[in-house]
């Protein structure tokens, strides 16, 4: 996996906050797990994966790679990045065109309209996406697929223990977007715990600039928002135009449940994250994710007892 280059960051990880909400400080899960789903592989807690992917260039402009980690080849090189004109020219076409069409199909069409310049945000909850799109490149030649992972030096044990498995075991190129300050870097800058006083200011400081940076390199990015998820995403498109960003955002899995994303899951034999398994529904920093009762809104162990909904990277 690779780190594009941001300012140089000290070492971080989980352990920088025990906490599981904001402000309160508690034990992270520990000791035995329920048994995992039937099926599905998970990632033990302590795996570390060593790979010589670690150490190579980042990913600066994708068309321009020659090769990519662990001996997957890269699809040809092609033209330059396209302009905002011609992407929303291509939104206007598709986006009607695959409203109703399957999650396999809308990765195919993906892949092969974009090639080398599309990118998969993951946050490492499951690698169901990853899969998909890695699935449908591979099947038309396209380059290895680029894994966005922001690297927030904030995450579980299992969520950094996952993305090395993705990373081992899908034909993807991992790519740790890490924000310009470590945490210790922030904490001296802004104060400790900046996510318990301005957990917005956090979010964007260590997800949505750093994310901002990193899709500058693209044409497109695909995302595994899901209608069920939340009233705040019900109404999620397929395809669509991000101005935000200035490329097209796809989201293949809008339609699916989270019952349809498991069985996936369980029939490619996909890498998930353990806590799915331990009361997580929909994991994210670990200062910020808490359980959720079962039967309740799965986001709403996410910034609990706050107003805060989303991160910022979905409006």
């Amino acid at each position: 996996m690779t780190t594009p280059t941001h300012a140089p960051h000290a070492p971080h990880g989980p352990a920088d906050d025990a906490a599981t909400t904001p402000g309160a400080s508690t034990d992270a899960p520990t000791g035995p797990a329920r048994p995992a789903l039937p099926g599905l592989r998970v990632a033990p807690a302590n795996l570390r994966v060593t790979s010589p992917a670690a150490a190579t260039t980042p990913p600066s402009s994708p068309a321009d790679r020659a090769s990519t980690p662990e001996g997957h080849p890269a699809g040809p090189r092609r033209r330059e990045r396209r302009g905002a004109d011609e992407l929303r020219a291509v939104v206007e076409e598709a986006a009607p065109r695959l409203a109703d069409a399957s999650a396999q199909e809308v990765a195919a069409w993906a892949a092969e309209e974009f090639g080398g310049w599309l990118a998969v945000a993951c946050s490492m909850a499951d690698a169901v996406l990853p899969h998909l799109v890695a699935q449908a490149a591979t099947d038309r030649g396209a380059a290895t697929v680029d894994v966005l992972f922001l690297d927030t030096g904030y995450h579980f044990a299992e969520t950094l223990a996952t993305r090395d498995l993705v990373a081992a075991r899908l034909p993807v190129r991992v790519v740790d977007v890490v924000p310009h300050l470590s945490v210790a870097e922030q904490d001296a800058a802004h104060g400790v715990d900046l996510f318990a006083r301005d957990p917005g200011a956090c979010c964007r400081m260590r997800k949505v600039e750093p994310l901002t940076e990193a899709l500058a390199g693209y044409e497109a990015w695909v995302t595994g928002v899901r209608r069920e998820e939340a009233p705040t995403r019900a109404a999620t498109p397929v395809v669509t135009w991000d101005a935000a960003h200035g490329l097209v955002k796809v989201n293949p899995l809008a339609a699916w449940t989270f019952d349809e994303l498991l069985a996936y899951a369980a029939e490619q034999d996909v890498p998930l994250n353990p806590l799915l398994d331990d009361g997580y529904p929909s994991i994210g920093c670990r200062p910020c994710t808490s359980r959720v009762a079962p039967g309740a809104d799965p986001r709403s162990g996410r910034w609990a007892g706050l107003a805060k909904t989303e991160c910022g990277i979905h409006p």
